[in-house]
Parts: C-alpha cells; sequence; structure tokens
C-alpha cells in the first residue's frame, strides 16, 4: 500500500470478543453445576455446532447497521409499493433503435419484457437500458401518464461502453456487502473505473477520531476471503432493488457512518430525495442504475489495494481502498488477465528502473530525476518537436517559473486552479509556480504593439510547469508534480481559426505517425465552473465543431469537460496493448485575451485607430513529455526505436586482442552521433551478448580477426530474429551510413538498408 498506518488490534470485534466471553462463562458455569448434580451426571452437554467454510467469512454477529438499514427499507419499499400499485396504467408506444414499436402499459412493462419479447435469449446477456436517453433499470417499469406516449429504448450489454459502466459498478456493490459482512467496514464511495471498479472504505467506527480508534489494515492476504464473500452473493443471485428515500430518512438509515451522512447532508437540498440500492444484505447510497441481479458476474477478481484521503482531499480522513475487476464471461476473465501480466511487464516504471532512464526520490516527491540514458529520450523528443517549430513557422520563448498572485488573479487561475498551485509568499507579497504557460505569453503578446500582419503569431514553450497534485495520486511519469509540455500558443483572428486547427491536426498526424499511434478526437464543452459569457462560449465551440467535421476524422462530444477557459479537443491515442491514453489538446481561449486586454491593430485600421481582439489556441502535441515518455516506453516495451534509442550500439569484441579495434569502431560511431558503448569486460562472449540483448540495444556489433583486418562489423539486428547468429561483415564506412538513413527516415522497423 503506499499509505501504510499499521494498527496493533481490531477494535470492531471488541465487542463481539466481549460476548462471546460471557457465553462462554455463563456455559461454563451451568455445566460445572451440572457436574454437581447425581440426577443429571448422565446427561453431557451439547458439542458446539462448527462453522462452515461458508459461515466463516462471515462476523457473527454482524454489524447492527445491517440489520437497521434493512428493516427501514423494507418499510419505505412497502410503502412505495403501494404507491405504485395506484398509479394509473396508461398504453405507451415504446420505439426502439430500429424505429420498431413494442406495446407496453406504464408502470407494469419493463424494459426487460421488452427484451424477452424480442428474444428470449437477449434478456441474459443485456447490463442495462436507456429510455428516453436516460440510463434505466431493466427491471424499472416505464413510467407515463399520457395514452400513447411514445418512449424510445436502447438495449445494452457488456460491448457497449454505458453497459460495461453499469457491469462494473454493480460488482463495486458486491465488493461493498464483501467489506461490510467479512470486515464490518464502514462503506465510502464505490465507482466504476476504465478498468474496473473499486470501494474506498474504513475497518473502524468512522463517527470515532481516527487518532483515538485504531483501525486493521487490509491487505492481500484478505482478497481470498472478501472474494469468498463476493462468491456466496453471485451465486445468491441477489436482485439490485432500487427505492427513492427522502433526505431525512437517508440519514437515519445511514446515522452510523460519519461518511453516508456527510454526503447525504452536503450533496441533498433540504426536503430532497434520492435513491438507495439494495442487493442482500448491502443497502447504499447510489443513483444507479445496475444490472438486474449478481448472479450475470460469472467472474469477479480483486486486484490490489491502496490508501487514499476521504473525497481525495488530504485533510479529511484517510480510507482503505480495493480494487477489482469482474466479467459476465469467464474467458474475458482469463483474456484481461494475460492482458494485466503483459502490461506489467512493459510497466514504464519497471523499465525505467531496468534501463537505468529515471528514479524519483522522496526528497522532491513527484519530480522525475531524468538520468542519462533517459535524458537522452527526453532530448530527442523535444528535438523532434524543435526541428517540427522551424518548418511549421513557431517561435520558441521562455518564460519564469513564478509569477506575482497578480497575474494569477487577471488570468482566473486564483479562483479557479489555486488548490492545483504551489503558492508561498515573498516581501509580503504572494507568488505562484506557473502551473501552464499561456498567462505569461499574454504578458508577451501585450509587451508591444501588435499589427493584423503579425498574426497568427506561433509561439512554443518548454518551461517547468509546476502543479500540486495529492501525494496519493503521484504514479511514476504519468502523474507528476513538475514537467515540462510541448506547450505552444496561438494568437490570431477569427477567421484564422479554422485554418490553424486545420495545421494542428496536420502536425498531430505527423507526430503520432512517427510513434505509430492512432488517435481519435473528443469535443470537451462549457463545464459547470467557467468564466465569460455563454455566447462566446458557444461561438468557440461551433468554431471547433465545425473544424473537425471538415478534418473528417473520428471524433465525438464530450459534454461538460471544457476547461475553464474555453472548449477543447482532446486528442486520445492507442497503444500497443489498445489502451487509450490522452494526451494531446487544443483549446479555443476567447477568454484570456479579454481578461489581459489583448488587441492589435486592425486590417480595417489602417488611417484610424482601430483594434481587434486577438483569439487565442492552446495547442500540446506531446501533452507532458513525462507522460509521454511512460506511454512510448510502454508502447514499445523498452524496445526503442533506433532514433529515440538511449543505447544503439554495443560492441563486443570476441577476445581481449580485439578490445583497441572495438573501442576505435565504438569511438567513429560516437563521432558520427549515435550512441554507442564498447563491452571491454572478462565477461564471456556470450555473456556479453546477453547483456546487451538484456539491455535492448538495437544493434550488437561483434568484432574478431577478420573484422579487424577488413575495418569491418559482424551485426546482431535485436529486433530481426534471422540477425540474431554470425552474419556477413559489413564495412564500418557503409553501416555508418546505413545508421545515418535508419535514424534519420525515423522507422520503427530497426532494418539496415
Amino acid at each position: 500500500m503506499s499509505k501504510d498506518t499499521r494498527p496493533s488490534q481490531l477494535h470492531l470485534y471488541n465487542k463481539y470478543i466481549q460476548q462471546l466471553s460471557q457465553n462462554i462463562m455463563s456455559a461454563e458455569v451451568t455445566e460445572n453445576v451440572q457436574k454437581l448434580s447425581v440426577k443429571d451426571d448422565a446427561q453431557k452437554p451439547a458439542k458446539a455446532q462448527k462453522k462452515s467454510k461458508q459461515q466463516s467469512l462471515y462476523l457473527d454477529p454482524e454489524p447492527a447497521f445491517i440489520e437497521e438499514r434493512i428493516a427501514l427499507f423494507d418499510k419505505l419499499q412497502a410503502e412505495y409499493n403501494a404507491k405504485v400499485a395506484s398509479m394509473p396504467r396508461v398504453p405507451l408506444k415504446i420505439v426502439l433503435k430500429d424505429g420498431a414499436i413494442k406495446n407496453a402499459t406504464s408502470w407494469e412493462t419493463t424494459p426487460m419484457d421488452i427484451a424477452k419479447e424480442i428474444s428470449k435469449s437477449l434478456g441474459d446477456r443485456l447490463c442495462i437500458a436507456k429510455v428516453n436517453g436516460k440510463l434505466w433499470d431493466l427491471d424499472r417499469p416505464f413510467e407515463g401518464e399520457v395514452a400513447d406516449e411514445e418512449i424510445s429504448l436502447q438495449l445494452l450489454d457488456f460491448e457497449s461502453d454505458e453497459g460495461k459502466k453499469v457491469f462494473w459498478h454493480s460488482s463495486a456493490h458486491v465488493l461493498g456487502e464483501a467489506c461490510e459482512c467479512n470486515l464490518g467496514a464502514h462503506i465510502c464511495l464505490g465507482p466504476p473505473t476504465d478498468d474496473g471498479f473499486f470501494y474506498e472504505f474504513a475497518v473502524r467506527d468512522s463517527l470515532k477520531d481516527p487518532k483515538e480508534c485504531e483501525e486493521r489494515t487490509v491487505s492481500q492476504a484478505d482478497f481470498p476471503n472478501l472474494e469468498g464473500v463476493a462468491k456466496q452473493v453471485i451465486k445468491q443471485k441477489q436482485k439490485f432493488e432500487r427505492l427513492v428515500m427522502s433526505k431525512e430518512d437517508l440519514l437515519k438509515m445511514f446515522h452510523y457512518s460519519k461518511y453516508k451522512t456527510y454526503l447525504v447532508q452536503t450533496k441533498i437540498p433540504d426536503g430532497g430525495s434520492t435513491t438507495v440500492y439494495r442487493c442482500g444484505k448491502l443497502i447504499d447510497l447510489c443513483v444507479g442504475p445496475h444490472i438486474p441481479h449478481t448472479g450475470r458476474i460469472k467472474a469477479f477478481k480483486l486486484l490490489k489495494n491502496s490508501s487514499c484521503y476521504f473525497l481525495g482531499e488530504a485533510d479529511n480522513d484517510s480510507l482503505q481502498r480495493v480494487y477489482g475487476v469482474s466479467f459476465p464471461d469467464k474467458k474475458l476473465m482469463d483474456a484481461h488477465l494475460k492482458f494485466l501480466a503483459e502490461a506489467s511487464a512493459r510497466d514504464h516504471r519497471k523499465i525505467g528502473k531496468e534501463q537505468e532512464l529515471f528514479m524519483f526520490n522522496e526528497m522532491s516527491p513527484g519530480s522525475a530525476f531524468w538520468l542519462p540514458h533517459g535524458t537522452r529520450i527526453y532530448n530527442t523528443l523535444v528535438s523532434l518537436l524543435r526541428t517540427e517549430y522551424q518548418k511549421r513557422g513557431y517561435e520558441e520563448v521562455i518564460t519564469p517559473n513564478m509569477f506575482n498572485s497578480k497575474l494569477w488573479e487577471t488570468s482566473g487561475h486564483w479562483a479557479n486552479y489555486k488548490e492545483n498551485m504551489f503558492t508561498f509568499d515573498v516581501e509580503k507579497e504572494h507568488f505562484g509556480l506557473k502551473p501552464m504557460n499561456c498567462p505569461g505569453h499574454c504578458l508577451m503578446f501585450k509587451n508591444r504593439e501588435r499589427s493584423y500582419r503579425e498574426l497568427p503569431w506561433r509561439v512554443a514553450d518548454f518551461g517547468v510547469i509546476h502543479r500540486n497534485e495529492f501525494s496519493g495520486a503521484l504514479s511514476g511519469l504519468t502523474r507528476v508534480r513538475r514537467f515540462q509540455q510541448d506547450d505552444a500558443h496561438i494568437f490570431c483572428r477569427e477567421d484564422q481559426i479554422e485554418e490553424e486547427i486545420e495545421n494542428i491536426f496536420e502536425f498531430l498526424k505527423f507526430v503520432y505517425g512517427v510513434f505509430g499511434f492512432e488517435f481519435k478526437m473528443e469535443l470537451s464543452t462549457r463545464p459547470e465552473k467557467y468564466v465569460g459569457e455563454i455566447a462566446t462560449w458557444d461561438a468557440a465551440e461551433t468554431k471547433l465543431a465545425s473544424a473537425l467535421k471538415k478534418w473528417g476524422g473520428n471524433w465525438e462530444i464530450n459534454p461538460g469537460d471544457g476547461a475553464f477557459y474555453g472548449p477543447k479537443i482532446d486528442i486520445m491515442i492507442s497503444d500497443a496493448l489498445r489502451r487509450w491514453h490522452q494526451c494531446a489538446t487544443i483549446q479555443l481561449d476567447f477568454q484570456l485575451p479579454s481578461r489581459f486586454e489583448l488587441e492589435f491593430k486592425s486590417k480595417d485600421g489602417q488611417n484610424e485607430e482601430n483594434y481587434e481582439r486577438p483569439v487565442m489556441i492552446h495547442r500540446a502535441i506531446l501533452g507532458s513529455v513525462e507522460r509521454m515518455t511512460a506511454i512510448l516506453t510502454e508502447h514499445f516495451a523498452g524496445k526503442w526505436p533506433f532514433w529515440l534509442s538511449p543505447r544503439q550500439v554495443l560492441v563486443v569484441p570476441v577476445g581481449v586482442k580485439y578490445q583497441e579495434y572495438a573501442q576505435e569502431v565504438r569511438d567513429q560511431l560516437h563521432n558520427a552521433g549515435f550512441y554507442a558503448d564498447v563491452d571491454l569486460t572478462g565477461n564471456t562472449l556470450q555473456k556479453k551478448v546477453r547483456n546487451g540483448q538484456m539491455l535492448k540495444y538495437n544493434f550488437i556489433f561483434i568484432v574478431g580477426e577478420q573484422e579487424m583486418n577488413e575495418k569491418s562489423v559482424n551485426i546482431r539486428n535485436r529486433d530481426i530474429m534471422e540477425q540474431q547468429g554470425k552474419n556477413a561483415t559489413v564495412t564500418v564506412e557503409a553501416v555508418v551510413e546505413q545508421l545515418k538513413n535508419l535514424k534519420d527516415e525515423k522507422r520503427n522497423d530497426n532494418a539496415l538498408i
């Protein structure tokens, strides 16, 4: 676990132990009295019944709150069922995705009924329904008051993204039930993730001060028992039952839990209501929806555990979190576990350590120390972008790392992003390390009068950026506090927007083509927390949508996920394991130019002072160099293409006699601009070659008597099996030219031609 506060006792069992002790003492007294009785000495006390393996997985007695919740749920559910029974029934028209219409009755017919009418086997494959565009439980009746009202219906299985999310959300409830029944945990939140689910909880009385209440630390040794309870829950095919409850009743139901009580008090307005879902012994605050019953889960596995903070706030209680994954088919689980094994072998943290690319140290958490070989990769990536900048009309600038808070107040970051910044005082003034480069570039634009003739002005910056990520969120190179972006901002006129975005699309296509990535785009629109006028936002979103349509590639809308200052296009790349990563971004910003009062002399103002406001386009291709390095490490599994490789050639002499020539070859390669090493150790030839293979050198050049006389090398190619043994010799002069071509062409095939 990333955070371990290991207690010495399991205080949740104290009450149980005391009761058990009292029961044992009482039994002993009775037994002794019976032994003293002459009449009853023939009677022997009955043997205590031995618990079954399944029973031993459950706390005995179980937490009192479980029975209390069920009693209140049953009472309120009976009232709700009576209310539903009294609702007027009217005929409805259910419109399927293909346009077909099915007849239904309000408050009686369910999506599952429609599915079974279509096909008896269809219902068994489904996870969830979508009614009038809203996710809907399969066993929840349609609601309607108008006769012959048309209601749209979609039926979704596990293959759909929404079906998968619902399936994993329901599986999280199974895990929550296991945590309560096996650990006596006070559960908190249990959402689905992109590749499974988790539940976070406290194994203690959440109403007591954590400092006064010791907690048991859950480890992977607890997973078999938790999975054992989950297996029973799944075997019982527990139905997911939905119930709407008032805020008042919710506070009664969850009175025992500090976390649920806080969520009810802060998320539900007075006089309001929300839903809970029950499956078996678990009743949880949840908006749903869920799969019909737990029996749909055919494979369930817990994977890892960690610690976290309640609601992600470091000032809140520390909680424990357990992650898992599940599937409706055991074959899918087998395939997923195989995928996880491959992903583990490709983990950039593992490869980074093996290849000595980077390191981390607690003296600067979340900040990578780039070792020499990792720095080679880093600099090569930056060099690739710099070369393209020169071709594509970008100008590179350097800006400060820290700015007065007045700048961040002007930009809006102080009000909207301060919690993610490192802030401090200097001579009674508030300062912050920059989390972004854009405000500094606005100052540059405003530094002097600008003319329409200068636009578009494309300015690039590899400046160091700091963001105050929570320590528990830090993860290798993918989530850090200190990083550098291939950041650029384009200041342009409104009539130049679409052309500039098209140019960026072309830039993306080139760079991702070099790496061999597929990519897709998402248009992220106005979030709840934003600055500026809605009309301005609408205009910006329309411009981006128009550019995407003109581009013609694969894109979709991601509503409400834009930056606080403008809509954006997020670019997702697919790696060798078919995982999607968000790296590049294009953000259209009408706000910052307004907030900084940026302007340029317009074309219409040649004879009189006429100024216009520029539009600002935020753009990154790699995203952060750190994150891209992590993705590339795992994409290539540490087998770097030659142009990007930190270890390109290893020269190996077959004996001591040829060491001088080996060194000479290495020096020639080094002088030609390649990363070359020579192995002059006393190891055997086989050992030297094996060491080179382990470090994934692109090429191993073997040199001996023939090679020394010919001024040649014998090449072993890392990626071509036919060239792993002894091959025809190639002169050093010829191979240098072949290596130059391979490097310049940035090919990934590692072939010398």
